[in-house]
């Protein structure tokens, strides 16, 4: 059924099949969702928008996505310091394939 390529692209040492898994961690796409839907967005609207997950959870899909370059971070408040999160042109990259997963959910709903 799988060639032996297929069965290459989704073992661990294949660097696609580690982004790809780190962009399915729970909220990663939801995140993407809202930043494609709304642009740039605060802390605290994630917190709004996606109700039940932890602040640490939150935190952490931010920077890793952030070091991953999908997202970027600028300063809006020094006192405290807050920043605004924003989608990369790698981040931008990633449309058709939300637009084509959204498809596929809707489609199998």
């Amino acid at each position: 059924m799988y060639s032996q390529w297929d069965i290459h692209v989704w073992t661990w040492q294949n660097p696609t099949s580690r982004r790809t898994a780190r962009l399915l961690a729970r909220w990663a796409i939801l995140l993407l969702r809202d930043l494609f839907l709304h642009g740039p967005r605060r802390f605290q609207d994630f917190q709004e928008s996606l109700t039940g997950v932890a602040p640490n959870t939150l935190s952490a899909r931010l920077k890793a996505l952030e070091s991953q370059g999908v997202i970027a971070r600028r300063l809006y408040s020094k006192h405290p310091p807050r920043f605004e999160y924003y989608l990369t042109e790698k981040g931008m990259g990633l449309g058709p394939v939300l637009k084509a997963l959204k498809k596929w959910g809707d489609l199998y709903r």
